[in-house]
């Protein structure tokens, strides 16, 4: 088959990497596999197989560029969005996605008719509202927020959900998904779980690399975005609390890096905690942590935690909101603690006493490739009215 996997960018973070090991599995796998990205820049990613075709196209250079495109946007940032705050996306969605119709349609002419049009992420489709067809599928990376009123919610949810084919990333988010198209009068087209692929032996080759900066001391290790959903703050106070002899490796960069430095000097722990930045590939240094930490407030899956495991590293979470249960299952499911200090403190030192834990083959079996990818190409049940 041919398919279409469309991301807003190709930055370094984790629903943009899940688009791209995506479209590596649909090529691993022998289909005809293309990848768009709707920003020229930034280009951090690409695909590890060379059979994926990789596809740029600026979507606010096209809007700019179309007869009514600035007028448009001009209306929306100035008067529109200010009336309405973080509506943007409802008034220029519209031609958004009349343009990327027009885009595809190039694309068919050149390279055949896509048989599954796959969009990864709300921050992705919803700028695209307008475009519909049945060969599309959504996909909802994290829990749905109730950050506004209800009015508006259900305003935004009907153009970006209602009678369209969803996918959940794990059955948190469904859960979170079922609860707002509850309270929104939403109805999909059809609703279901399809978990993100891992690609296991790559992220093992990469892990192989070596970087001369870690440490050479025994470190359990937590790869994030440096923003309050990823929980460091919370994280750093367990760690302070835990009688562990490890080095606490964030390897990340945010907006609150600043804030978690001080943090540290307020717990103590500045010399135990080293703040590693963003890094190109974060896998050699998953592979020689002894721990994988997470502690996020929510999470649509965590798709770090399948990464560590490919890895060889045992992982450890708060059970958080959203996903992280969908992998913590069977054997794993004791290695999740209350999301505070003292429960995180003290599955931080049940856990290090456990060392070494060996990595089983099945809790990576419902990531892999030839799993994921043919859920995709099936064709989702419709609800019966």
């Amino acid at each position: 088959m041919r398919t279409l996997v469309v991301i807003h960018s190709l930055k370094m973070g984790g629903m943009e990497r899940v688009a791209v090991n995506l479209a590596d599995a649909f090529a691993e796998q022998g289909h005809d596999s293309h990848l768009l990205s709707c920003r020229n820049r930034p280009n951090d990613l690409k695909p590890a197989d060379n059979r994926v075709t990789l596809h740029h196209w600026d979507q606010l250079k096209h809007l700019m560029a179309s007869v009514i495109g600035i007028p448009v946007f001009l209306l929306s940032r100035l008067l529109l969005g200010v009336i309405l705050p973080r509506s943007h996306f409802m008034w220029v969605g519209w031609l958004h996605g009349w343009l990327l119709k027009r885009h595809i349609r190039k694309l068919e002419r050149r390279h055949g008719r896509f048989d599954r049009i796959i969009f990864r992420g709300l921050g992705t489709f919803k700028y695209f509202w307008s475009f519909r067809d049945d060969r599309c599928v959504y996909v909802l990376e994290n829990v749905i927020h109730h950050d506004r009123p209800l009015w508006q919610k259900r305003w935004e949810w009907k153009l970006v959900f209602d009678d369209r084919h969803l996918v959940c990333v794990s059955s948190g988010v469904m859960e979170s998904a079922k609860e707002a198209f509850a309270l929104g009068r939403i109805h999909p087209k059809s609703l279901r779980v399809i978990t993100n692929p891992c690609p296991v032996e790559s992220i093992q080759s990469l892990a192989q690399e070596n970087d001369p900066d870690i440490p050479d001391k025994r470190y359990i290790v937590n790869v994030a975005r440096l923003v309050p959903q990823k929980g460091h703050a919370l994280l750093m106070e367990a760690f302070a609390r835990a009688d562990i002899p490890h080095q606490l490796v964030i390897v990340g960069e945010g907006p609150l890096r600043e804030e978690l430095e001080q943090k540290a000097r307020d717990l103590g722990i500045t010399e135990r905690v080293l703040f590693a930045g963003k890094r190109r590939n974060p896998y050699p240094w998953m592979r020689k942590a002894d721990l994988f930490v997470l502690a996020s407030e929510y999470e649509g899956l965590g798709i770090v935690l399948t990464e560590a495991l490919a890895c060889g590293t045992p992982i450890l979470s708060t059970d958080s909101r959203g996903g992280v249960r969908f992998v913590f299952q069977g054997a794993l499911e004791r290695y999740l603690t209350p999301p505070n200090p003292e429960g995180l403190a003290a599955g931080l030192e049940r856990t290090i006493r456990e060392l070494p834990i060996t990595i089983r083959p099945e809790w990576l079996a419902p990531f892999r490739s030839d799993v994921v990818v043919s859920a995709f190409l099936t064709a989702p049940e419709e609800p019966t009215p």
